[in-house]
C-alpha cells in the first residue's frame, strides 16, 4: 500500500513538472536551415512556426520552386530539433520513473 501511495505522490509531482515544462517549451526557440543558410525557419520547441528568413539572393523571378523547397527543408530541420528538445526535457523530467519506451505523455 505504501508503494501505491508513493507512486501516486510521484505521479502528482510529475504532473506538476510536466505543466511547468510545457510552459517552458513555449519560450524555447529552435532554428532550422536549408540551402546553406539561405532559408532559416524558427519554431518554438512545441513546433509553432515563429519566423521565416529568406536571403535576398533567392528573390529572383523563376526561383519560387527553389524557395518553396528550401522553406520545407528548413522547417523539417527545425522540427527535428524541436522534437529533440522535447525528448531531452522528457528524459530530465521522468528520470527515476519507469515509463515504457515510445510512450508519449503529451
Amino acid at each position: 500500500m505504501a508503494d501505491i501511495l508513493g507512486m501516486m505522490g510521484k505521479l502528482k509531482e510529475l504532473q506538476g513538472r510536466m505543466e511547468k515544462m510545457q510552459a517552458e517549451l513555449d519560450t524555447v526557440d529552435v532554428e532550422g536551415m536549408a540551402g546553406g543558410g539561405l532559408v532559416t525557419v524558427t519554431l518554438s520547441a512545441k513546433g509553432a512556426m515563429k519566423k521565416v528568413k529568406i536571403d535576398d539572393s533567392l528573390m529572383k523571378p523563376g526561383e519560387r520552386e527553389i524557395v518553396e523547397d528550401l522553406i520545407v527543408a528548413a522547417h523539417a530541420d527545425a522540427r527535428g530539433k524541436a522534437e529533440q528538445v522535447m525528448q531531452d526535457r522528457m528524459k530530465d523530467l521522468t528520470g527515476g520513473l519507469p515509463i515504457p519506451p515510445g510512450m508519449k505523455l503529451f
